[in-house]
């Protein structure tokens, strides 16, 4: 039986037309032989509104129950799908993630697929329906629907080809592959016909919304190839695949990102004594806050040195009360947030090797006078932290700079 895992984005799916335009392209998979597992998001933004409807009733939503809440977005989209293939011709049904034998552990909101048991969505593919997975969820061992955090329908979708031994999975979303720059921001941007899975988790990282990075992680653990591409447009889209399928040779520099959605949090006057980060990073590590860009200061003659980091927006709060209680055992100064920051980020091959490649990067930024907060480099990615303000301008400055406009390789 010949497999394929479709999966279908919010927008999507955000109204009647779109669901039916969806359902006409897993059955069209269909009529050329494929068994067709189709993993579907909440339409349109059902989980942002259903979030708002949350804190309305309560400022602090209690974790389990929020989760509770979101995965109904889902069931939502499942439903309609499988009812569009019905009333074409196509039999089809939908299953929750726990009833498609998606096992997570972990904590709401968080939680992480541990295995799937694919026996139910066989024994449907085998009676010739189409598959509806509800994406973003899995069954947790004490009964409870957990969610696999935001993007997590990617996550289900790879780990469903994976599980199903497809060797590959459709993406279906409102953007027409991956680009240079996110074309909104960069006129320049051009598509990239192939991506490697170590630049896409890069990139995801930093802040693109193409791909979640743990669907990259998986993807590249198991080997399955990501066709990613517009759900409105016939033209293909970016293939993602292990760094050997890349038959030519590369630019340094394939993509940037931005990414607005993180807050710097500063602890300031920390004492210059060994532990003392260990203590920092492990209260924050408690609270389940993830970090990213953990820069720290030369110490100065007082023997102390300020330690920053950088985290998403929504674990803000939480981070600087953590901080707080930190700063005040250790004898620091104080905790600063800033909120209006962006991190702007180059993804490729070899920087390690090419110092022209952060060099580029510095120069380009204090040409257009935008002053850099942080900086971090590895061999596949160097990210700058900048003010808010000057974060679209400092892609359209870089995009220049790296000659990653149309036209150019």
């Amino acid at each position: 039986m010949k497999i394929t895992v479709m999966k279908f984005g919010g927008t999507s799916v955000a109204d009647p037309e779109k669901i039916q335009r969806a359902a006409e392209r897993a059955i069209a998979e269909r009529r050329k032989g494929y068994a067709v597992v189709v993993v579907v998001s909440a339409p349109g933004e059902m989980t942002d509104e259903l979030i708002a409807l949350a804190e309305r009733v309560t400022e602090t939503p209690d974790d389990r129950e929020l989760d509770q809440l979101v995965t109904t977005g889902e069931q939502v989209g499942i439903s309609l799908f499988a009812m569009a293939c019905i009333a074409r011709g196509a039999p089809a049904v939908s299953l929750t993630g726990p009833q498609a034998g998606i096992d997570a552990v972990g904590g709401a909101g968080r939680a992480q697929v541990s295995r799937i048991r694919t026996r139910n969505i066989l024994r449907h593919l085998k009676a010739g329906r189409i598959v509806a997975v509800a994406g973003f969820q899995g069954l947790a061992p004490n009964g409870d629907t957990a969610t696999l955090g935001r993007g997590g329908s990617d996550l289900t979708a790879v780990a469903l080809a994976s599980a199903l031994k497809t060797g590959r999975c459709e993406i279906f979303s409102d953007v027409k592959g991956v680009y240079t720059a996110d074309p909104r921001i960069v006129y320049e941007a051009r598509k990239l016909p192939r991506i490697s899975f170590e630049e896409m988790l890069e990139l995801a990282g930093a802040g693109a919304q193409v791909m979640q990075a743990r669907s990259m992680e998986v993807a590249e653990r198991f080997k399955v190839k990501i066709h990613v591409r517009s759900a409105f447009h016939p033209q293909a889209g970016t293939w993602i695949v292990a760094q050997e399928d890349l038959m030519l040779e590369k630019a340094f520099v394939s993509s940037l990102a931005l990414d607005k959605s993180e807050v710097r949090l500063t602890v300031v006057g920390v004492p210059d004594q060994p532990g003392v980060a260990a203590t920092v990073l492990g209260a924050l590590a408690e609270d389940g806050i993830p970090v990213d860009m953990i820069i720290q200061s030369a110490p100065s003659h007082l023997g102390v040195n300020d330690m920053s980091f950088m985290t998403p927006k929504g674990f803000a709060l939480k981070a600087k009360k953590a901080l707080e209680a930190v700063a005040r055992k250790l004898r620091a100064e104080r905790v600063d947030l800033n909120d209006q920051v962006a991190k702007v980020s180059a993804v490729g091959t070899g920087f390690r090797h090419s110092p022209k490649i952060a060099a580029t990067m510095f120069s380009a930024l204090a040409a257009h006078k935008i002053n850099i907060h942080m900086i971090s480099a590895s061999d596949l990615r160097v990210s700058c932290v900048v003010d808010l303000g000057s974060g679209e301008a400092a892609l359209r400055a870089l995009h220049k700079a790296y000659g990653l406009g149309k036209g150019r390789r």
